[in-house]
């Protein structure tokens, strides 16, 4: 895949250089949260006036690593070798709607710069993205196993327990991860536009 390499954490300049159907790959550190940790985030970090002692090393992870990084809506299936070392066998992306309650207070609140997964976001979202400098990247669905080998390390995991293996922070190193810009810091969502083309184009066919 040819495209833009991103270099995480990234910069606000590079975010707003990029434009909805730039293709991109990943390198850096990328941490993944799905609905619970979005959740979690918010009735733990976000909402209370206080960040609760038991959380605050988490808490400080995360503001480190998400301060120009990257949040990946995934669930990936994952193996642990002999040496207890744990590996990603895929990471394919989890539908993001799903996160647009949390999205844009979680783009403000760490610095988030990049939102990966499938099927895009709404409009606060999209917002955020333009009044921080963020970006939502389209990583491909049913390429899970191609993805995967472009993250060849687990770094941590986080909460795996509590929430189990879909829904854990799990931090890891993406070599090369292949998406595309769907939704940029410029207020454009290819997804709405092709929402408003599919919708003119059903009301041609009704005539």
């Amino acid at each position: 895949m040819t495209g833009i390499d991103l270099h995480l954490p990234i910069s606000e300049d590079a975010i707003r250089s990029l434009h909805v159907g730039d293709q991109v790959r990943l390198y850096g550190i990328v941490i993944t949260a799905r609905d619970a940790a979005h959740k979690y985030i918010m009735d733990s970090f976000i909402k209370p006036a206080a960040i609760p002692e038991s959380e605050l090393n988490l808490y400080t992870e995360l503001q480190r690593l998400w301060r120009g990084g990257a949040v990946y809506h995934c669930g990936p299936v994952v193996s642990r070798d002999a040496t207890g070392r744990w590996r990603f066998v895929s990471a394919g992306p989890t539908t993001s709607i799903r996160e647009e309650p949390y999205e844009a207070h979680v783009i403000e609140h760490f610095g988030v710069r990049a939102v990966i997964g499938k099927g895009g976001m709404g409009a606060k979202t999209l917002a955020a993205c333009q009044q921080h400098g963020a970006a939502y990247l389209h990583a491909v669905g049913g390429a899970a196993t191609l993805i995967g080998r472009s993250i060849p390390e687990v770094i941590a995991v986080y909460k795996k327990e509590e929430f189990g293996v879909p829904e854990a922070f799990w931090v890891v190193r993406a070599e090369g991860l292949p998406a595309v810009v769907t939704m940029d810091a410029h207020g454009q969502s290819l997804h709405e536009q092709m929402w408003e083309s599919s919708k003119a184009k059903l009301q041609e066919l009704l005539g």
